[in-house]
């Protein structure tokens, strides 16, 4: 097992596009987005700006240095100050493809603040329960930043190694700003754990030990009692601590990895479908379906033939914002480690039936 509860949370996340650019902004400027299915990062490289949500929440504050992050693209404005005029994003950047986008500005001259601004896009295999538990914004303060050499140098490598043409560049790209997403997470559940209970939950020295099991362990027959003696807890404590944490029982959020991990094999047409139910820690294929069927409304065999299905056929969608557009499915990711393992309790379905 792997002693990682956060690598091991987003290891079915892998980052497939990222589109970035550069912006510059003067006066009283201000910029309106929309949901959309990827992470955000606005990184100021100068000046400032004020994050709203529409929904009567106290703005957020970013200086010159601050990092932002939003795991799940929620709305936002960006803005010179509350208030002001908004200019909808598609309008700036109308046609958001993958890679670099240039300079973008809004407002007029004298243009003082300068941020840099990404979308990144993951596979839609499916974000773990826990992710989608993060909270809409994590904002690191610069002097965090500096508590993290390795963040805040490829946040300052990032502005002049994006505009590079050489060999490989968009592969130096795509990675750097993986590595910024995933350093991101992990200094904030360092520094801001007590504002998300998902972020408490991966710094919790038990829950997270729970935690690591199921996401890099999954195959095995887990039951509450077992995930509590791995986090060093009495059942009773574990159970009500992890629903508090993590938003759902612990074996409803192993039924979760498990049909995660399913759906990725199930895309992957290498993987015989009938190896599946096994390498998830289902002893019966009866007790795979039925999990399957119930969670993704479909049965596993018609969840492939869609997917190889969309596979053939490219879907083109909206841009969102500061992302790239949506054409096709992402290819399937190699086998992680943990794939293989022994199969679930005698009911086959891991104990989910049982609520805990």
């Amino acid at each position: 097992m792997h002693d990682d509860v956060l690598s091991e949370l987003l290891r079915p996340l892998w980052l497939t596009d990222v589109f970035y650019s550069m912006w510059q902004a003067g006066g009283p400027w201000g910029v309106k987005g929309y949901d959309d299915e990827c992470a955000i990062v606005h990184y100021m490289i100068e000046g400032g700006c004020v994050i709203g949500f529409g929904d009567g929440s106290a703005p957020t504050e970013l200086h010159e240095g601050d990092l932002a992050i939003f795991p799940h693209g929620t709305a936002h404005t960006f803005a010179a100050e509350p208030g002001v005029r908004t200019t909808p994003l598609s309008a700036l950047v109308p046609h958001c493809r993958p890679g670099r986008s240039g300079v973008v500005t809004v407002g007029a001259p004298p243009y003082r603040t300068r941020m840099l601004c990404a979308s990144l896009r993951y596979s839609a295999i499916g974000e773990p329960g826990l992710y989608q538990a993060l909270p809409r914004i994590i904002v690191l303060r610069r002097h965090m930043l500096e508590g993290e050499p390795l963040l805040l140098r490829t946040l300052e490598s990032l502005p002049s190694e994006i505009g590079r043409t050489a060999p490989g560049s968009r592969l130096v790209t795509l990675r750097a700003f993986e590595t910024v997403f995933v350093l991101s997470l992990r200094l904030a559940m360092q520094e801001l754990a007590e504002e998300s209970p998902a972020l408490q939950a991966l710094h919790h020295p038990g829950i997270s030990k729970a935690l690591l099991a199921i996401h890099g362990s999954y195959a095995e027959p887990w039951t509450v009692e077992s995930l509590a003696r791995e986090a060093g807890m009495s059942r009773s404590v574990f159970s009500q601590m992890f629903r508090d944490l993590v938003g759902e029982p612990p074996m409803r959020h192993l039924t979760a990895r498990r049909l995660q991990e399913a759906r990725r094999l199930l895309a992957d047409t290498t993987v015989p479908q009938q190896d599946i139910a096994q390498r998830i820690g289902y002893r019966s294929q009866v007790g795979f379906h039925l999990a399957f069927r119930k969670e993704c409304g479909t049965t596993p065999g018609d969840y492939r033939t869609h997917r190889s299905a969309a596979g053939r056929t490219p879907r083109r969608g909206r841009p969102g914002p500061d992302r790239a557009g949506r054409d096709g499915e992402a290819p399937a990711r190699p086998a992680a480690a943990g794939d293989a393992g022994p199969a679930a309790g005698p009911d086959g379905k891991g104990g989910a039936a049982r609520g805990e």
